[in-house]
């Protein structure tokens, strides 16, 4: 069953979907729109952060409002050899010698792997119905910015690059480079300096790319309020389905509320992270994919994936090595925002169940959103800042209607320390 996205970024009909595990095409492609988000899993602790488990999730959400338009009928397949002479017109110098791996076909994707007679490895792309094509299209200006960052040596990871397409009445196609490199297996990280500590300098590394890379792609850009607005806006679609509990309504609603948590500098985010988009080898990350989603907007729309996907004795190498990769540092309500951005995916499945009309959908999202109140109770996401006046020692006095006053400095304190 699909899983409901994370951030408030990506189209309704953008699938198998606030943190997803959709079946790619083994390729930095774009996924298949029949399946609308990946269903969460259970919420569980971790750490000091309580958060809601993929069993292969990500970190893609949408916006709540209309359904999506209906698609078009997706074109015939087309044979692998078929594909592999397509490839030849979209790029000349192409010369085919053998098919290869990744050879998989989604409903509005399919890729063929691709070695030619100089021994490089393609992947040949055939959108199969127009929304594909342009995501293709949109994908590949990103990819081929960021791809200039991998080159000038800023983050040690890579992506593909288009090579060409082939745009007709008959067929959409686009040749890609292959990124060497086997899908991350997140329950085979252990703790210490390997591929934990390499997927968090590759996260830290994402979020240090500059944010012109995206916004000049033509991605979504959102500054920290607009983040916060879009987030709200999740929170009165859901309660408006009187099926979330008040208890967490009411912890969202403060966390969206307290303004010391909406404090951060935008960033680049992925938006789609999952094993299946994260590439390592030798322990380390060496390609990141799956670029449909990317936006300017909360890093701990990424980081929300991690915090309820890793195992939970990993966290600490992930979060050091991140730490390290960020230029300023990592803002203290990051792991906040993240929790935040976990619990409400539950109220995205329930949105998007309730925009589709599956009642097996609803039902599965109510019963987490119930598991969820129950784990949680009455504690509050965060606790919140609003000063208070320090005790002042000494005996008070009452003051003579006519006496002289003087300014009064107002120092917000710990409660910890009262």
């Amino acid at each position: 069953m699909p899983e409901p996205p994370q951030s408030p970024d990506a189209p309704e009909d953008a699938a198998p979907v606030p943190g997803s595990g959709e079946a790619t095409a083994s390729t930095e492609s774009t996924k298949s729109t029949s399946n609308p988000g990946n269903k969460p899993g259970n919420t569980v602790t971790t750490g000091n952060i309580k958060s809601v488990r993929k069993t292969t999730g990500g970190a893609r959400t949408h916006d709540s409002p209309a359904s999506p338009p209906p698609r078009a009928r997706p074109a015939a397949p087309r044979s692998a050899l078929a594909l592999a002479a397509l490839a030849t017109v979209a790029v000349p110098s192409l010369h085919p010698a053998r098919l290869a791996l990744p050879q998989t076909r989604t409903s509005v994707l399919q890729v063929v792997g691709v070695i030619d007679t100089r021994g490089r490895h393609w992947e040949v792309m055939e959108a199969l119905d127009a929304a594909a094509g342009a995501a293709l299209e949109a994908e590949a200006e990103i990819l081929r910015r960021v791809g200039k960052v991998a080159d000038s040596g800023l983050v040690s990871f890579d992506v593909s690059r288009a090579a060409g397409s082939l745009r007709s009445d008959e067929a959409h196609v686009q040749v890609r480079s292959h990124i060497e490199g086997r899908p991350v297996q997140i329950p085979s990280l252990r703790p210490g300096p390997g591929l934990s500590a390499g997927l968090g300098k590759a996260l830290g590394e994402l979020h240090e790319i500059p944010t012109s890379v995206v916004s000049e792609s033509g991605m979504p850009v959102y500054d920290a309020e607009e983040v916060r607005e879009r987030w709200l806006a999740v929170l009165d679609d859901a309660a408006a389905t009187g099926k979330v509990p008040p208890a967490l309504l009411s912890r969202w609603e403060e966390a969206l509320e307290e303004t010391a948590l909406w404090r951060f500098r935008p960033t680049v985010v992925h938006g789609d992270l999952a094993e299946e988009n994260i590439l390592a080898a030798g322990g380390s990350v060496v390609g990141l994919r799956g670029w449909t989603q990317a936006h300017v907007g909360d890093p701990a729309e990424d980081m929300a994936w991690v915090y309820s996907t890793v195992p939970v004795d990993c966290l600490s190498s992930i979060e050091d090595a991140y730490d390290v990769a960020r230029s300023e540092g990592v803002d203290k309500h990051l792991r906040d925002r993240a929790e935040l951005v976990s619990e409400l995916s539950l109220a995205r499945w329930l949105l998007h169940g309730t925009r589709v009309g599956d009642p097996s959908v609803v039902a599965d999202a109510v019963d987490m959103l119930r598991d969820l109140a129950a784990q949680v109770g009455d504690e509050p996401l965060v606790e919140p800042t609003t000063p208070r006046l320090a005790p002042v020692p000494g005996e008070r006095q009452g003051a003579d209607p006519d006496a002289s006053t003087s300014p009064v400095t107002m120092v917000p304190v710990d409660s910890q320390k009262d």
